[in-house]
C-alpha cells in the first residue's frame, strides 16, 4: 500500500563503517530490564551515525521531522512516533522506561514492524488507518509484548494520530500511551480476593469452605490457571480437598499425595520451611499441565501453607499454577500469599464452627442420657418447675 509520505524506509539501507555506532540486535533477548544501557535517547540518538541509516544525516532531516522528535524527546509522558512509510521508530525516555525495555536503543530509528513484530497484526491494521489521515484510540488493550526476555501480558491506553505535512499529507504517526498493566491486574486480582472473602464470609463447615473456594478460584484462569488446596487431617499424607480448573484424582491432583514421588508436588519441601515453595519445573514433573485462560501451561507454580494459629505447623497448603505470561515477581507472590492466608483463616473457623457443634451437640446428648437415666429409676417422679 502506498501513502503520500516522504520516503520509503527498509531494513536494506542500513550500513556499517568503522567507528560508528549503529543501533544491532540483541545478541539474546533473554537480557534483563536491569541490563539495558544507562545512556538516555537523546544521548543513544547522538551516538547513532543517521548518515548510514535510510534517514541520512540528522542535519538533513525535514524541519518537521526533526521538531516532532524533538517535541516527543521533550516530553515527560509516555511517546512514540513513527516517520515515513516504513514508521521509522523514535520515542522519549518516558516510553523506554515504561514499555520498550531490553529493545533500547536498538529499536531507535528501526521500522515499527520491526520494532514490535509481535504485536503487529494488533497494532498494524491501526497504523494503515492513520496513515489514511485517521486517528485512533484503544483502552487497556491487551498486548502480548516481549521486552523482558519472554512474552509478556501487558495493557495500554494509547491514541494514534498522523504527522501532517503543511500540504494535508501523512509523513508519520504520533503515539501517546500509558501503560495500563499495573492496574488491570491489580483490579483483577483484587476482584478474585473480594469476591473469595464475600463467598467465604457465608460458609460454616468445610465442605461450604471448598466448595466456594473451587468456585471462586476457577473465575480467575488468568492468574490462577490451575489451583488445589490440600489438608493434613491427622495423617501422614496430605488429602486433596478442593482442585479448580484441574481433574481431581488427574497426575497432577492426586486425592492423596505421596511426598516421596519424584512426581508429585515437594510437601517435605514446604514442611522444611513452612514458607512458600516456588517450583519452576512443572512441566517436567507432570507433563499435561492445565492452560487456563492462555494457550501455554505454565511451567511454575507456587506451594503456599495454610497457617493454623498457635501451631508451628500447618493446617495444609495452596498450590496455585503461575500466570505464564508474567514473571513471578513479589506482587504475584503477596497475592498468592493474600488468597492462602483467607483460606487458611476460613478452614480454621469452619473447624472451630464444627468443633463446637460437636461439643454442644455432646453436651445435649450427655444431658438427655442423664434425663433418660433419672427416668428409669424406681419412684422417680419428673416434676416441671415454672414460676
Amino acid at each position: 500500500m502506498h501513502h503520500p509520505i516522504v520516503r520509503r524506509l527498509g531494513t536494506a539501507g542500513w550500513g556499517r563503517r568503522a567507528g560508528t555506532i549503529l543501533p544491532q540486535v540483541p545478541d539474546s533477548i533473554s537480557q534483563q530490564p536491569g541490563d539495558r544501557p544507562s545512556l538516555s535517547v537523546a544521548e543513544s540518538m547522538g551516538q547513532l551515525d543517521w548518515e548510514w541509516t535510510p534517514l541520512g544525516p540528522r542535519a538533513g532531516w525535514p524541519p518537521l521531522l526533526d521538531a516532532v522528535v524533538r517535541l516527543v524527546q521533550a516530553s515527560r509522558f509516555s511517546m512514540w512516533m513513527g516517520w515515513g512509510a516504513d514508521l521509522a521508530f523514535f520515542y522519549n525516555d518516558a516510553y523506554r522506561e515504561a514499555t520498550l525495555g531490553v529493545k533500547h536503543p536498538w529499536a531507535l530509528g528501526r521500522p515499527a514492524r520491526e520494532v514490535w513484530e509481535e504485536i503487529w497484526d494488533d497494532i498494524g491494521p491501526r497504523l494503515d488507518h492513520v496513515l489514511r489521515g485517521n486517528t485512533t484510540w484503544d483502552e487497556a488493550l491487551l498486548l502480548f509484548l516481549e521486552r523482558s526476555g519472554y512474552r509478556e501480558e501487558t495493557y495500554h491506553t494509547f491514541s494514534y494520530s498522523p504527522i501532517t505535512e503543511t500540504d494535508g499529507s501523512v509523513a508519520g504517526v504520533l503515539c501517546v500511551v500509558t501503560e495500563e498493566t499495573d492496574r488491570v491486574i491489580g483490579e483483577r486480582r483484587l476482584s478474585t480476593l473480594r469476591q473469595l472473602a464475600s463467598e467465604l464470609s457465608q460458609t460454616r463447615d468445610e465442605d461450604q469452605v471448598y466448595a466456594a473456594i473451587r468456585s471462586e478460584l476457577a473465575k480467575n484462569p488468568y492468574d490462577l490457571p490451575y489451583a488445589l488446596i490440600y489438608t493434613f487431617d491427622g495423617t501422614a499424607a496430605p488429602r486433596l480437598a478442593c482442585a479448580a480448573n484441574v481433574e481431581p484424582g488427574s497426575s497432577m491432583a492426586p486425592e492423596v499425595l505421596d511426598g516421596t514421588a519424584a512426581r508429585t508436588w515437594p510437601v517435605n519441601r514446604l514442611l522444611a520451611t513452612n514458607r512458600t515453595v516456588v517450583i519452576d519445573d512443572v512441566l517436567e514433573r507432570f507433563g499435561d499441565v492445565p492452560t487456563g485462560a492462555w494457550n501455554v501451561p505454565t511451567t511454575t507454580a507456587v506451594m503456599v501453607p495454610l497457617s493454623r494459629q498457635g501451631q508451628a505447623a500447618p493446617a495444609g497448603f495452596l498450590v496455585a499454577g503461575a500466570n505464564p505470561y508474567r514473571s513471578l515477581d513479589e506482587d504475584s507472590i503477596a497475592f498468592f500469599g493474600l488468597l492462602a492466608g483467607q483460606i487458611g483463616a476460613s478452614v480454621a473457623n469452619a473447624r472451630a464452627y464444627e468443633s463446637e457443634r460437636r461439643r454442644a451437640q455432646a453436651l445435649a446428648d450427655l444431658d438427655r442420657a442423664k434425663t433418660e437415666f433419672f427416668r428409669a429409676l424406681p419412684g422417680f417422679e419428673w416434676v416441671s418447675v415454672s414460676n
